[in-house]
């Protein structure tokens, strides 16, 4: 904060008269001091937890680009303005909306047709050979749904992908059209098949990506100490390995070392003569990482994990892209969100309650320095997260967000007062319910007669 209120102190612009560099340092010393002094100020009032009257920092004092940054347990390696996406890249989840009875299947498989965000595209694919050239399979619905793409098909190698919606056949709009005329378009047209696809939240499950934490045993190759010392490992699911001296020290320290996994080579090794060891080699420079794990089990799960981000899949979630779309937007104008208003948030190294003008919208809740904030300072993806209401320190109303795993972190916010907090709560529930694991949205959808037809 204090580098930060020096760097805008350098960039203030000079005066142009015969005394400008003397008069210029003059008014760049007194200004600084003021902003400093309203600082101070400011973050006294934001670690009282008080009303909002006392603690609000208006426009006037500090705009966006001066306020202080999310705590999100996250360094500038981290993600896209400050999101905590963790447990959202760690599982596989889809979007079932207001669909919350037990009675109903997930809006992510329903057949019916709902208002959602929809991503288009075109698709090209090659006419290949047997009964099934394209190698795909669209289900009878409105719209009409792709249930299924073979492994190694034409239809994988042009993109098409389980979940998205046909919404064109070479030229012909068939988002009301029966899935047996659509095929029978596709069937007579020519030999390159072209479609115009949509992806939507609810319809298109996330691919989930690498995200591993715990001990393991590092071979040292200093030419002094040579031996094997245990360190906390977390493999982000950017694909890029950190480790750190103990567990305590992630989210507090920088790491010692971050490795980018991608194209690496991954293995177990037999060469050290030691049990549960395995190598990494990355494809930037020479040097061959060795780790040893205390099971089998553990070993398989850190090479599975590694393996996914050896070989990253590099597309976007299409709920992803419409959260950085609605970052880039005042918090007002995200349509229909679901609860809004003042949330302190506890910054858990400094011991101090940070304000943010809060948007809850799907699962997601962005925050923003002010009302009149503009982009979004960044937000928690909350899939999986526990609401609940509990006391800490000298605050007996706080609302807890707690993941389902140990190794995401917790968040701890704060409204004005104790209704506010309720009101914060239940509309929290709400909103991560809109959100199943996919193994449940699954089950639910098997357990449902279909009609398919393989292309």
């Amino acid at each position: 904060d204090f580098k930060s209120e020096m760097d805008k102190t350098r960039k203030l612009p000079l005066k142009k008269d015969t005394r400008a560099s003397d008069s210029s340092q003059e008014d760049a010393i007194d200004q600084w001091a003021r902003r400093r002094k309203q600082f101070k100020e400011s973050k006294k009032c934001s670690s009282t937890g008080g009303s909002s009257i006392n603690s609000t920092i208006t426009e006037g004092s500090m705009n966006s680009e001066d306020a202080r940054s999310v705590d999100l347990g996250l360094y500038s390696e981290n993600e896209d303005r400050g999101f905590y996406t963790e447990n959202f890249h760690s599982a596989s989840w889809v979007f079932r909306g207001d669909d919350v009875s037990p009675d109903n299947s997930p809006r992510c498989l329903s057949k019916r047709p709902r208002p959602v965000a929809i991503r288009e595209r075109t698709v090209k694919i090659a006419k290949g050979t047997g009964n099934y050239p394209w190698g795909f399979r669209i289900q009878f619905s409105k719209p009409i749904l792709v249930t299924e793409v073979d492994t190694n098909s034409a239809a994988e190698e042009a993109g098409l992908q389980v979940g998205d919606i046909l919404i064109a056949v070479n030229g012909t709009d068939v988002t009301c059209m029966p899935h047996s005329e659509a095929a029978n378009l596709a069937r007579k047209g020519p030999d390159i098949l072209t479609m115009i696809v949509g992806s939507d939240i609810s319809r298109y499950p996330n691919t989930p990506k690498p995200t591993c934490r715990g001990y393991l045993h590092k071979r040292t190759q200093s030419a002094i100490l040579k031996g094997w010392r245990k360190r906390w490992f977390v493999l982000k699911h950017n694909g890029y390995l950190h480790y750190y001296k103990h567990k305590k020290d992630e989210g507090k320290c920088r790491p010692l070392e971050v490795t980018k996994l991608e194209g690496a080579e991954i293995g177990v090794d037999t060469s050290l003569g030691k049990p549960f060891a395995f190598k990494c080699i990355p494809q930037a420079g020479n040097r061959i990482f060795y780790f040893c794990a205390t099971s089998n089990q553990e070993m398989k799960r850190w090479l599975e994990a590694m393996d996914k981000a050896v070989h990253p899949i590099h597309q976007n979630h299409v709920w992803v892209d419409v959260t950085l779309h609605n970052t880039t937007l005042p918090p007002l104008a995200i349509k229909n969100p679901e609860c809004l208003g003042l949330l302190h948030q506890l910054d858990r190294s400094k011991d101090v309650w940070i304000q943010h003008y809060c948007i809850l919208k799907d699962g997601c809740l962005y925050f923003y320095a002010t009302l009149r904030s503009t982009p979004a300072q960044g937000g928690l993806y909350l899939q999986g997260y526990i609401v609940s209401e509990q006391s800490l320190g000298s605050k007996r109303s706080v609302i807890e967000l707690k993941p389902p795993s140990e190794e995401f972190k917790t968040f701890y916010l704060c409204a004005e007062n104790v209704n506010e907090n309720k009101r914060w709560i239940t509309a929290l529930k709400v909103s991560i319910n809109k959100w199943l694991p996919l193994h449940q949205a699954i089950q639910d959808f098997m357990n449902r007669p279909l009609e398919e037809t393989r292309m």
